[in-house]
């Protein structure tokens, strides 16, 4: 008897803001009744991804779809985090017919792509396909870029810039193991510096990996699912930096993360300008939380990275949970926590 055929399982990657999740609830929107199951890790104690995916109005949004691991980066903890989860969506009496996992974006896809050779995974599932999210508008401006020179610009223009960033090796060694390019964002950019952002990432990465251009997340499923790579089985072809130069994985001391409870807001513009002013203080490299604006029904989504704050309403608060407001702040080690908490706050509500 031949054997059922494997689960297919696609692993996105990206930097800290460049759309991974607005990436998978496009998918699920799209899926055209496919059940697929999510995997999501992220930085802090705010489940801020998984709430979105939640929080998307399709039937296939489901709860007990979507698994939730806010231990850190998952390429530490494969052994306590992954492999349990994997187990649990498993051994389910109805499988998912898909796996997507959204790592956090301080994450290294190797060592979880490799996880996927453990033996009561890979005799069940496949890596259909690595894709890297990429976030144009943030390249082009020298943030996050493999691009040494813009970096360099950038820095000698902004003098809270001042000390080496291991940013650029993580960038790299995900674009290293992709099997897919997606250039997010590319409204935000003149198509002139798009087609040199893509010109520049494909010396990065392996020869035949696809480039493809979106906006605002936009990926027709049958593009992004169904790349039958089997990625587990071409680990010696998606070597990280870290890995060729004999090191076991990446210093996760180089980064912090902490939340703030902000309480009841009154001002979403004035919120908005001071996490803007935040992450030009303390080179902040992400803000995303929830927030509770006052007087309004529905839940205020905030999510900044670089330059960039955006603040939307997403749905109503629901009768069974407390409005609330909490803010996520990542950046590397270093950061002033009681400074950047004063600068988020300071909004009182009004009378």
């Amino acid at each position: 008897m031949s054997s059922p055929p494997k689960i297919p399982a696609t692993v996105i990657t990206g930097f800290l803001g460049a759309g991974k999740t607005t990436v998978i609830r496009h998918l699920l929107e799209h899926a055209g009744g496919k059940r697929i199951a999510l995997i999501i890790n992220e930085f802090g104690d705010v489940g801020v991804d998984g709430e979105l995916i939640k929080g998307c109005g399709e039937p296939l949004c489901r709860e007990d779809d979507i698994v939730e691991l806010a231990n850190g980066c998952i390429c530490c903890t494969v052994a306590d985090d992954f492999l349990p989860a994997m187990a649990r969506l498993l051994e389910r009496e109805a499988p998912p017919r898909h796996i997507v996992f959204e790592t956090s974006g301080l994450a290294l896809p190797q060592p979880l792509v490799r996880a996927f050779n453990w033996p009561e995974i890979s005799a069940r599932v496949s890596v259909d396909g690595v894709i890297a999210v990429v976030d144009s508008a943030a390249v082009a401006e020298g943030r996050f870029a493999e691009d040494e020179a813009a970096v360099a610009a950038q820095r000698a223009a902004d003098p809270a810039l001042d000390h080496d960033s291991p940013l650029a090796e993580l960038f790299a060694d995900q674009l290293a193991c992709a099997d897919m390019i997606l250039l997010n964002k590319a409204d935000l950019v003149e198509d002139a510096a798009l087609a040199g952002i893509e010109r520049d990432l494909k010396q990065a990465v392996r020869p035949a990996v696809h480039f493809v251009r979106a906006r605002q997340g936009v990926v027709d499923p049958v593009v992004a699912l169904g790349l039958g790579a089997a990625a587990e089985a071409d680990l010696e072809a998606r070597k990280s930096r870290h890995e060729m130069n004999g090191e076991d994985g990446h210093d996760h001391d180089d980064f912090d993360s902490f939340t703030v409870a902000l309480g009841p807001v009154a001002d979403r513009d004035g919120l908005v300008a001071r996490v803007a002013q935040a992450i030009r203080d303390h080179d902040i490299l992400r803000v995303k939380g929830f927030v509770a604006l006052a007087g309004a029904p529905a839940r205020l989504v905030v999510q900044a990275v670089g330059p960039r704050v955006t603040a939307y309403f997403d749905r109503p608060w629901r009768g069974d949970e407390e409005p609330r407001s909490s803010l996520v702040v990542i950046g590397e080690t270093g950061l002033d926590h009681a400074a950047i908490i004063q600068s988020l706050k300071g909004d009182p509500v009004a009378k």
